[in-house]
């Protein structure tokens, strides 16, 4: 589900900032961004992010401001005055004494300047860096949250477009082999009238059984029935199951709903009983097209 979550602490180490933002991922895709200086806890973010969250691409800033005093630029003055020496040592041995020291020239050389403290120390910062990712993820899941009640809606409303249409094929199923058996006895009356062959009546009903037991689609619609309540049960269940991720199981009870939606749509071989097929898996894709959303 797609969302966005913000945090910031300050504390001893210095001012930490955090954003998350989610997009839809069928599984959980973690991708940090950090501070130069918190590489080393990369493995720790990601394992804090996957202990809260369960579905997503998750991008992850975590930014370390640290105070002045141990951000600014130090003169290593051992380093300088040994590049001077061996300046010296070269204008000297040059007997050039016009050769001047270049100051500004010197600064950027390798090992002069250098900061006050290179790492931070996790056993400092981590409980602050944790703290506030924290704090992210859980402005992240309120946002989400509201999201989730409004799309719950939806995929609920869509449950009962696919019930209706289910009652719908139920009623239409046992007739079909009733309006089948009155086209095919209307077909080969006609053509045992051209051809003056006479035939048994016994013979028309026993193709019409044949044909009702392989176009008998009770079973196919009972099990649909069966999943669309489990979905509705998975989608509204009590306040405990609510806080457990439900976004696969409802993938997986969406599969076994297009899978009997398809067998009865191919066994029924009627085209009215097809057309609400037709609209029983529109809604089954508009559903599974929001679950991709839930976690």
């Amino acid at each position: 589900m797609t969302g966005q979550g913000h945090a910031s602490e300050q504390g001893p180490a210095g001012l930490v900032r955090v954003e998350v933002r989610t997009v839809n991922n069928r599984g959980l895709k973690v991708l940090p961004r950090l501070s130069d200086c918190l590489a080393m806890l990369e493995p720790k973010l990601e394992a804090l992010v996957r202990s809260r969250l369960r579905r997503g691409s998750v991008h992850l800033s975590v930014k370390l401001h640290r105070p002045a005093s141990e951000s600014v630029m130090q003169i290593d003055q051992e380093a300088l005055k040994a590049y001077i020496q061996q300046i010296q040592k070269v204008r000297e041995a040059s007997g050039d004494s016009s050769f001047s020291i270049d100051l500004s020239g010197l600064l950027v050389l390798p090992g002069v300047m250098s900061g006050m403290r290179d790492g931070v120390d996790e056993s400092e910062v981590w409980p602050l860096i944790e703290k506030t990712v924290h704090a992210a993820i859980d402005n992240l899941n309120e946002m989400r949250r509201a999201e989730g009640v409004s799309m719950a809606v939806t995929l609920m409303a869509e449950c009962e477009i696919i019930a209706s249409k289910v009652e719908i094929v139920r009623e239409l199923a046992p007739r079909a082999a009733q309006r089948y058996a009155e086209r095919l006895e209307t077909k080969i009356q006609r053509i045992l009238s051209e051809r003056n062959i006479e035939t048994q009546p016994i013979d028309l009903l026993r193709e019409v059984q044949l044909y009702a037991d392989r176009s008998d689609v009770s079973e196919e619609v009972t099990r649909l029935g069966s999943h669309l309540q489990m979905f509705r049960d998975v989608l509204g269940g009590g306040e405990e199951t609510s806080q457990e991720p439900v976004g696969r199981k409802l993938d997986f009870i969406v599969q076994e709903m297009f899978r009997e939606t398809n067998t009865t749509g191919s066994k029924a071989s009627d085209a009215e009983v097809s057309a609400e097929v037709v609209e029983i898996k529109c809604a089954l894709e508009r559903i599974r097209e929001l679950i991709q959303n839930l976690e």
